[in-house]
Parts: C-alpha cells; sequence; structure tokens
C-alpha cells in the first residue's frame, strides 16, 4: 500500500506553521481515537489514528520535514537517507530531535500526557462586565474505574517490557558521513512506557481510560470580553494509564445587550429622545447596570451631544478602576402629526419666522411621492 503524504493526511498546507500542524493533530487525534468512536469499526478508527499519529511524527520534526519535502517519504527517513546522520549528529550532541537547539519532539520515557481541550462558554453581558461562575461542559478521557488507570484486567497488572528493558528506548548504531553514531529512540513495543499489558481490560482496551462527558465550574472574572481564553490547569483528558492530565482552555462568548455596546471598558447607549424633550429639557431616572442614575439633558440638547456617568462601565481586568458609561443622545423628528400637533408646529414656526410647506404644499408633495 502507498504511503499517505502527511500533509494530505492532517489537512494542513505545505508552508503551514509548526503551531497549525499540532492543532491539526490534536483535532484529528481526538476525532479518530477509537475510544471516541464507538459507532465505527475499532479497525477503521485505529488505522486512521495511526496515520494521523505517523504524519504529525514526521510533520513535527523539523528534520524529517525538510527531507521529506526535498525527497519525499524515501527521504524522510531510513537507511538511505544520505542525511539521516545529521538528525543522529545533533541528537546525540544536543538531545534534541534533529535541531541544534535542543527542544526536539523526541519521546521520553514514562507516561505520555493526556490531550489539551477547546470549550465554548457563552455568558450574559451583565457575568461578563461585573463576573460571575458559570458551568461548562466537555467530553474528555477520565480514568477508567475498572482498572484505575492501570489499563490491565483484574488480576493482572503492566509489565516489565522485554525490548527496553523498562527504559522506554532503546540504543541503535547507525551509519553516518561521520562513522558510527549511537542513538536513542523511543522503544515501540511499548510505545516509551517501558511497561506492556499483556490482558488490557476490557473496559477501556488497556488505555486505562474511557470517554465521558464532564461538567467544571469556571470562575469569569470581572470584564472579561468576547474571545477571552480561560485556561483550566490539569482539567483536560487523562493521560493513558495515569499519564498526567492536560488542560482546558475556555473561549468566552459574551452574548448581546439590549441597550448598551461595549467599546473596550466603556459602555455607550444611543438614547432616542423626542424632539420636545430634546428641546426644553427633562431630568430621566436613568438605569445603568448598577442601578438607577439621575440624567439631566439641558434645553436645547442636539443630536450627537454625549453624557458620561463616571465609572459605570467594564471593570479593567489587569488594573483597577471602571471605564465610563456614555450616553450618545440621537434626537427623533416626528412622521406622523394629528392635526392639532401640526396646528401647534406652524404657530411655533410663525412666530421663530421660520418658513415651512404649507398644508396645499405638504399634500402635493406627498401626492408625488405615491407616484414615484
Amino acid at each position: 500500500m502507498a504511503e499517505r503524504d502527511p500533509y494530505e493526511v492532517l489537512g494542513v498546507s505545505r508552508d503551514a506553521s509548526s503551531d497549525d500542524i499540532k492543532k491539526a493533530y490534536r483535532r484529528l487525534a481526538r476525532e479518530h481515537h477509537p475510544d471516541a468512536n464507538h459507532g465505527r469499526e475499532a479497525a477503521t478508527a485505529e488505522a486512521e489514528f495511526k496515520a494521523v499519529a505517523a504524519a504529525y511524527e514526521v510533520l513535527s520534526d523539523p528534520e524529517r520535514r525538510s527531507r521529506f519535502d526535498r525527497f519525499g517519504h524515501t527521504g524522510s527517513a531510513g537507511p538511505g537517507d544520505p542525511f539521516a546522520g545529521f538528525g543522529d549528529i545533533f541528537e546525540s550532541f544536543f538531545g534534541g530531535s534533529g535541531s541544534p537547539f535542543g527542544g526536539g519532539a523526541r519521546r521520553r520515557a514514562g507516561p505520555v500526557p493526556g490531550e489539551d481541550l477547546e470549550a465554548v462558554l457563552e455568558v450574559d453581558f451583565e457575568d461578563a462586565v461585573f463576573g460571575a461562575e458559570a458551568e461548562v461542559s466537555v467530553r474528555t478521557a477520565v480514568v477508567c474505574e475498572i482498572c484505575e488507570a492501570t489499563g490491565a484486567a483484574s488480576g493482572s497488572g503492566p509489565e516489565t517490557c522485554g525490548e527496553c528493558g523498562g527504559a522506554g528506548q532503546v540504543q541503535r548504531v547507525r551509519q553516518s558521513m561521520l562513522g558510527q553514531m549511537l542513538t536513542s529512540t523511543a522503544c515501540s513495543t511499548c510505545s516509551g512506557r517501558g511497561q506492556v499489558i499483556p490482558n488490557p481490560c476490557g473496559h477501556c482496551s488497556g488505555e486505562g481510560r474511557t470517554v465521558e462527558d464532564r461538567s467544571f465550574n469556571v470562575q469569569v472574572q470581572a470584564g472579561v470580553d468576547e474571545g477571552t481564553t480561560l485556561r483550566l490547569t490539569g482539567r483536560g483528558a487523562v493521560g493513558p494509564r495515569g499519564g498526567p492530565t492536560g488542560d482546558l482552555y475556555v473561549r468566552v462568548r459574551v452574548r448581546s445587550h439590549p441597550v448598551f455596546e461595549r467599546h473596550g471598558v466603556d459602555l455607550l447607549h444611543r438614547l432616542h429622545l423626542p424632539m420636545t424633550q430634546a428641546t426644553l429639557g427633562v431630568i430621566l431616572e436613568y438605569e445603568t447596570l448598577d442601578g438607577v442614575e439621575e440624567l439631566i439633558v439641558p434645553r436645547g440638547t442636539a443630536t450627537g451631544e454625549m453624557f458620561r456617568f463616571r465609572g459605570r462601565g467594564v471593570p479593567h481586568l489587569q488594573g483597577r478602576g471602571r471605564g465610563d458609561l456614555v450616553v450618545e443622545v440621537h434626537v427623533d423628528t416626528p412622521t406622523e402629526l394629528s392635526d392639532e400637533a401640526e396646528r401647534l408646529l406652524r404657530a411655533l414656526a410663525d412666530e421663530r419666522d421660520e418658513v415651512v410647506a404649507d398644508e396645499d404644499e405638504s399634500l402635493i408633495s406627498k401626492i408625488r411621492s405615491a407616484f414615484r
């Protein structure tokens, strides 16, 4: 069977960044993990999961990715690769995986950590302003209660890997242009764990974990905004066979408010006032998020004028104090008038020597508008 293109397996472009590759791998690994695909044939899920892992193994290693980009599968690994010695040289001297600066992706012996998870939390506008406790649900891997995370059936247990002697790594000698090089790689028999499960638990298939829906309480800090990501350390998936737990990243979505708009730490309200109140002035009982305040609109207020309530906005996340609540006035012009209201407006226009259309002109304009 022909080997699959790792870029196609992960669904990323050939110029994808390392972060894009990691995100694609995590998403597909969760999607195709056999424990998360109870409705599919186990063999199909496992094959796809292995293909995703194999693709990530190539693309997560800068040297192997570079060799694949230049030579394809023939160049990504194997004794015939003329550049394979360089990765081993760097690995021997610097402890990385083909990188002279370390920090490579080579597996170390020991428990495999669980996956990081993502969830979305919708909160009300007021809760985002003042803070609140909310609940978020996520489908995650949890400890198998039958085998208590060992992965072994009742009456049995893990055994030391005979291939690596429990070290989780095997040493191999490779020939490079500089001579023989001794390198260490993760043991393929035990996947670097140092132990194997001869008699796996039937409930979790030897994983030591199962997939369930779990809910967690999240403390929403006062002042959070749309798109804020909260990190819940240790609330991600449990690692296989008692491995460390990953983290849960919660992205906040804020429901809109019927009155207020948020602009940074300030709140904006576009307040519509009738012409009479804007002209003559008015004192309003104005409802803020903190309660009722007195809003004084002076005589002759025009559209666009703003009134500010200091400290009635959104709290600063990184500091003390709050933003302001800004009220922007929009004066509404009446479009439908009773005969008496029109008479009074015409009298006002006469008083102010303002020219307006007479009643006949107004009627003609209406007729013309009807035929446009």
